[in-house]
């Protein structure tokens, strides 16, 4: 190599980052994770035992109603905990308002099955399972660690 080469290979030397990238706390997103993962699975619990019920095992009605408990409960902790991720945790407030969305939707399913009224209840499940697939989508994604662009306003 000649010394032109070399000196041209120096000057563009290595290559100058930003600084450290702020992102939310990983406790914060973790909670959140494991909380919509958890939301999930009792979700796709409550499809089985109403399929299990369907096919004549009475007994799993039961533990279907106890299981809409535990989703209920779930998904109330879940919106805690994407409140978390949001307020203290300086990141989006999107996953607020999807679990929000879910937990009203988890009343309103109650309300259809202890009515009996199945025509509702059974296309709500479906949704359900669909807004918890996605909502667990999109707490898995990276972006869910990054902080929020600060605005001029004091509030939030």
């Amino acid at each position: 190599m000649s010394g032109a080469e070399t000196a041209g290979t120096a000057a563009a030397g290595p290559v100058a980052t930003a600084g450290p990238v702020a992102t939310v706390p990983g406790w914060a997103v973790w909670t959140l994770r494991l909380t919509v993962l958890l939301f999930a699975v009792l979700v796709l619990a409550q499809a089985v035992l109403a399929a299990l019920f369907v096919t004549g095992d009475v007994g799993l009605l039961e533990a279907h109603g106890i299981n809409a408990g535990a989703v209920a409960t779930v998904a109330f902790l879940q919106v805690v905990a994407a409140i978390l991720v949001w307020r203290p945790g300086r990141g989006a407030a999107w996953p607020i308002w999807a679990s929000a969305a879910l937990f009203l939707l988890v009343e309103a399913q109650l309300a259809f099955g202890y009515g009996r009224l199945l025509a509702l209840h059974i296309p709500m499940g479906v949704t359900l399972f669909g807004g918890a697939t996605g909502l667990l989508v999109g707490v898995c994604s990276p972006r869910v660690r990054q902080v929020r662009a600060r605005s001029g306003k004091a509030w939030p």
